[in-house]
């Protein structure tokens, strides 16, 4: 690689690490708790969507029309966990989402994985990873797909993509037993417990550390080898990484909030406003021209990134010296 392209790629890491983004216009949330299988993992998977949901409506103020919930047992404003309800709730997600939305996924139940096949566990027949990745590829916008089971590693391989941030509970197709991450990220949105940079706000990062710290503990305190280790891939090469590993899976992640702080009336300062949009912008422009690195001879890929960067330097100097 060219000095000066490793040079401007090394500084292009540390400038979008540090750089929080503005969040998607558009928030909304599938959240689907699958076949229990048996009465006790019926209550603690509908304790589980229950934090959940619950989080979202008094933590990030999501609005009613913007959760869809689907469970083993339908009741008022839950849909049935079924291959019929997924694709419901997905095909009026399509309808609705455009390209600055985001789209919160998280599967709760059973997973199951015979070697060839991924599958989340369903009221009737299964979906398996390739039929998810073909329910959610056409879908615009930003997804952060979370799959809370045991085996549900495969996931994570098949459902990565550009900009899309993708969070298993296990990180190998060996790890098949029952999962506790769950239990921990129905409650890792919340400020007091995962905002670790003391910004005021929670991104798709710290609520995936919390939960996943959480279960490290858990196994700790019950005397118990881990048979789960968290992971999350945004660069989009299936890989992903845990919560405190080296690597660049994450650089989205930490930009990624689900909060309103912006187009819901808590940024009152206009200029503030601009410089956010505009720094998102930015980030885009990067990111795009990352992606097309290959089709560009090395100097005008270097020419542009520089002129991007330090623009994007100036914009968030401005960011920062504002009240």
């Amino acid at each position: 690689m060219n000095p000066r392209v490793g040079r401007l790629l090394a500084c292009c890491i540390c400038v979008l690490a540090a750089a929080p983004s503005v969040l998607a216009q558009g928030r909304f949330a599938l959240i689907v708790s699958g076949a229990s299988g048996g009465s006790p993992y019926a209550e603690r998977y509908d304790a589980w969507r229950s934090a959940l949901v619950s989080s979202l409506r008094s933590d990030l103020y999501f609005q009613e029309k913007d959760l869809f919930v689907l469970a083993e047992t339908p009741g008022p404003g839950v849909g049935r966990a079924s291959r019929e309800g997924v694709k419901q709730a997905i095909a009026t997600l399509a309808e609705r989402l455009r390209d600055d939305a985001t789209l919160l996924i998280v599967l709760m139940g059973h997973g199951t994985f015979d070697g060839i096949d991924a599958k989340f566990n369903l009221v009737g027949p299964d979906l398996d990873a390739n039929e998810w990745h073909s329910l959610l590829e056409p879908l615009p916008g930003r997804i952060v797909f979370t799959n809370t089971t045991s085996a549900s590693f495969p996931f994570a391989e098949r459902l990565a993509g550009h900009g899309r941030i993708v969070i298993t509970a296990t990180d190998g197709p060996e790890q098949r037993y029952e999962t506790q991450f769950a239990a921990f990220f129905g409650e890792a949105f919340k400020v007091e417990t995962s905002d670790f940079d003391k910004d005021g706000r929670v991104s798709v990062w710290e609520a995936f550390t919390g939960a996943s710290v959480k279960v490290r503990r858990w196994y700790e305190q019950q005397g118990r080898l881990p048979t789960e280790r968290s992971i999350l891939d945004d660069t989009g090469d299936g890989v992903g990484k845990e919560a405190g590993e080296a690597g660049l899976d994450g650089t989205i992640a930490r930009r990624t909030f689900l909060d309103r702080l912006v187009g819901q009336g808590r940024v009152s300062d206009r200029l503030l406003a601009a410089l956010l949009e505009r720094r998102a912008t930015l980030e885009r422009e990067v990111n795009e021209l990352k992606a097309g690195f290959a089709r560009l001879a090395t100097d005008t890929y270097a020419a542009e990134l520089e002129r991007l960067l330090l623009e994007l330097a100036r914009v968030s100097r401005e960011i920062r010296s504002r009240p």
